[in-house]
């Protein structure tokens, strides 16, 4: 009985001993888990992210049929304030929303826009219409937009010294449509200008898709008008676009 009280302490000093043993000290037990990398913090506090825009681009119309041809140096002259939001997850990413004015000017060769036509549709004339030579015209339009950007830039404190890119969208209403025109009449001297204003043709909504790429506080920006110029039946169904240069501040 005595031989076997002690063989059962012994098997439970031994238990014991070995339940005692750190197996975590054992090299072919250790699980190493890798470093993580810190996250970088950026300090946005002052930078400066084109809070404030304008671009000076060349624009012309898409899909214009052979009867309507433009000249010269067409332009677009836009300026807006933004109010840029960073993302909390990744500051290089951030989304841009504001308001401000566009407007488009482009040539025509030899020819007259009736904006203040009577007909269902807006008429494009040739230059010498009625014993009336038109020497040139000029088709304006001003719109009233709310730009709205997604942006990357790749250095978020320094942003004015950075590669950025960006794309996005602007809704505009239009503010103002109409013409001006360098008209010659028979035995009249000097030629004179004839300005027409009227929304009547003119689709006063627009949508524009827009893209961004460049340095520091220029970049260069492209633009493509979804929505056409003129209402549906009111005439061809001209897309401008543009391409130029943006110059971004503040």
């Amino acid at each position: 009985m005595k031989k076997i009280l002690f063989a059962a302490c012994a098997l439970l000093f031994a238990g014991s001993v070995f339940a005692q043993v750190d197996t975590t000290t054992r090299p072919e037990l250790v699980v190493s888990e890798p470093a993580k990398k810190p996250k970088k913090k950026y300090n946005l506090t002052n930078r400066a992210n084109d809070h404030f825009l304008v671009q000076l681009g060349y624009t012309n119309w898409m899909d214009a049929p052979d009867s309507i041809s433009t000249k010269g140096l067409s332009r677009s002259i836009n300026a807006y304030f933004m109010f840029d939001f960073p993302f909390k997850s990744s500051p290089k990413l951030s989304a841009a929303i504001g308001a401000g004015v566009g407007s488009d000017h482009v040539f025509l060769d030899g020819s007259f826009a009736d904006v203040k036509g009577r007909t269902n549709t807006m008429r494009f004339y040739g230059g010498d219409t009625a014993n009336v030579d038109v020497k040139k015209t000029k088709v304006v339009t001003t719109y009233l937009e709310a730009p709205i950007e997604l942006r990357f830039t790749a250095n978020p404190e320094q942003s004015d010294k950075s590669f950025k890119v960006a794309i996005g969208v602007k809704v505009g209403t239009m503010l103002k449509g109409g013409t001006r025109s360098r008209i010659t009449e028979p035995n009249s001297t000097p030629n004179y200008l004839l300005k027409e204003s009227s929304k009547t043709y003119f689709n006063t909504t627009r949508i524009v898709g827009t893209a961004r790429i460049g340095l520091g506080h220029f970049t260069l920006f492209g633009t493509y008008q979804f929505t056409s110029l003129l209402k549906a039946g009111a005439g061809p169904q001209l897309k401008p676009y543009t391409i130029g240069l943006s110059f971004g501040g503040l």
